[in-house]
């Protein structure tokens, strides 16, 4: 008999909305800049995509409120980062995926 292991429903619900979170080519591009645990104000992310930061804000919002990134104030500027740094993997294999 094989033995299958209990799906906790909560769990798959998390990953699923991280994922939806994740779905969107600029929100994929700021994960690329955020890998290797650099930290990111919303300033530096919307120069480096070339987007209005009100954009940029929303996307990072997005992103945080799904328990993709985490955010820490220091002054004026609030610095992004990703909450699990194992979530680049997932940006690198759509990469592969993609790319021929």
């Amino acid at each position: 008999m094989v033995e299958t292991k209990q799906l906790d429903i909560n769990k798959l619900e998390l990953a699923a909305n991280m994922l939806k979170a994740i779905a969107h080519p600029m929100r994929i591009a700021i994960l690329k800049h955020l890998e290797g645990g650099k930290k990111l104000s919303v300033t530096e992310i919307h120069e480096l995509l070339g987007i209005e930061q009100s954009t940029t804000s929303h996307h990072l919002g997005i992103l945080r409120d799904k328990g993709v990134l985490c955010s820490k104030r220091e002054g004026k500027n609030t610095f992004y980062y990703l909450k699990f740094n194992i979530l680049s993997q997932i940006v690198d294999c759509l990469e592969t995926c993609t790319c021929e």
